[in-house]
């Protein structure tokens, strides 16, 4: 549908998309690697960040192919781009984890 947009607005929409794949792999390993290294943290701090990440990363990747189809979309019909739409959640939720990891060392 619409105009093909300049391939280089194409790539860098793609590169994007690349981008939260990495970020969300990133926070998923980190989900795993709570309960895999039994790390020195208080049990149920632990599992709750190690369920944050995971769940972040859930987030981060749906994200990632919906911003991608709807900037793709903007691009071929001449529109505005869309915002950012989880921005808050992601941070929010990010240091969510990570402050119950800082607890639960200090628990442990």
């Amino acid at each position: 549908m619409g105009e093909e947009p300049d391939p280089r607005f194409t790539l860098a929409n793609e590169r994007t998309f690349l981008a939260w794949i990495r970020t969300a792999l990133a926070l998923l390993l980190a989900g795993v690697a709570l309960e895999a290294l039994d790390a020195p943290i208080e049990a149920r701090l632990r599992l709750a960040a190690s369920l944050a990440f995971i769940a972040i990363a859930f987030i981060a990747i749906v994200h990632g192919w919906l911003s991608w189809a709807a900037t793709e979309r903007s691009m071929r019909n001449a529109r505005p781009l869309p915002g950012f739409a989880v921005g808050a959640v992601l941070t929010g939720g990010t240091a969510v984890a990570i402050l119950l990891v800082v607890i639960g060392t200090f628990l442990a």
